[in-house]
């Protein structure tokens, strides 16, 4: 085998650690203490998570509704499965958030309400608050993510101009018994920040999102109805979303079941087995995606072989060029 080869066989096995299926079906189970049960989700990797809580459930499920990044859909027998777009929120994905709200709110005391959730969740569930219009949360996240917004910096905005998000999906569920599994595309796997945290309390405030806006330069370009919004809220005169401490939670758990730790941990593991000494650098990496490529090439050169280098994290490009030029790509 050549290094491409080994390295080709180190990224397969790092993948196949994040693989769906079986870390869904390794935390649900049949529990006859509840009644219906209702499987919600959000998430370029929802679909699949959902058909493997199928596989597990059954029958059991009496209703369901997952919205899905455009071509990441999947084959569903008892839960509904829609698209939407991604990164920049569309009129699908406002759809898909009032089927989400309305499941929600019809949950009764005894349901469990299984909340999928994983990367992209966020832009996919589109429920702008008013006055602020769906354009005009779209128009705020290009301004955002063309500034070079923070994963958290980003959601901490938009889960102060939506209906749904930073806890209220949960709200809307209540008193039923809420159950989310999460897959972390977020360093660190903060519960507030994957996907907004529809079913997470949210630390961040008003003050918090009116900071990011200055913070990134982009106030004077914000439309005037997401400041009249988030001013409203930093008055009192809107209400907050969800906080640490809220009875809504004491229904709620909300498990991290994959990470990029699981991810990075199995290329160590696989770069062993094929007789490299790996160097595992951070499972934090951050930063613009052609500078942390150089500085990665660099640090590859000072190694003496055979050595190879394992790194997590998420990267931005904020300068591209061409058809995609207003929205900023982003990896992992």
């Amino acid at each position: 085998m050549t290094a491409r080869d080994h390295a080709r066989t180190i990224w397969q096995t790092a993948l196949a650690a994040g693989d769906v299926a079986p870390l869904v079906r390794a935390h649900l189970r049949v529990d006859p203490r509840h009644g219906r049960v209702l499987v919600l989700g959000c998430g370029k990797a929802s679909g699949a998570m959902a058909r493997a809580a199928e596989e597990v459930l059954g029958d059991r499920i009496a209703e369901g509704f997952v919205v899905v990044k455009d071509a990441y859909t999947v084959s569903l027998r008892r839960i509904r499965l829609a698209e939407a777009g991604h990164p920049v929120p569309d009129e699908r994905g406002l759809a898909a958030s009032a089927r989400l709200l309305e499941l929600a709110r019809g949950a009764r005391g005894d349901d469990l309400v299984l909340f999928l959730v994983s990367g992209g969740g966020s832009a996919l569930t589109a429920a702008p608050a008013p006055p602020v219009t769906l354009a005009e949360k779209q128009e705020v996240t290009r301004l955002l993510l063309a500034a070079g917004a923070t994963i958290g910096e980003l959601n901490a905005v938009r889960k102060h101009l939506s209906q749904l998000k930073g806890g209220q999906l949960a709200r809307a569920a209540w008193p039923a018994t809420t159950l989310t599994l999460a897959l972390s595309d977020v360093i660190g796997d903060p519960l507030d920040v994957i996907a907004s945290g529809p079913t997470a309390p949210d630390p961040t405030t008003f003050a918090t999102a009116l900071e990011v806006l200055e913070r990134r330069r982009v106030w004077v370009r914000t439309p005037a109805s997401v400041l009249d919004r988030l001013e409203a809220g930093l008055k009192g005169e809107v209400e907050e979303t969800l906080k640490p401490g809220d009875r809504v939670f004491t229904r709620v758990t909300n498990l991290v079941i994959g990470n990029n730790a699981l991810i990075t941990d199995a290329a160590v593991s696989a770069a062993e087995r094929l007789g490299y000494r790996p160097h595992f650098l951070t499972r934090e990496l951050q930063g613009e995606a052609r500078q942390v490529a150089s500085e990665l090439v660099e640090r590859a050169r000072a190694r003496e072989p055979p050595a190879g280098l394992v790194a997590g994290g998420r990267s931005g490009v904020t300068h591209v060029r061409g058809a995609s030029r207003r929205s900023t790509v982003r990896g992992r």
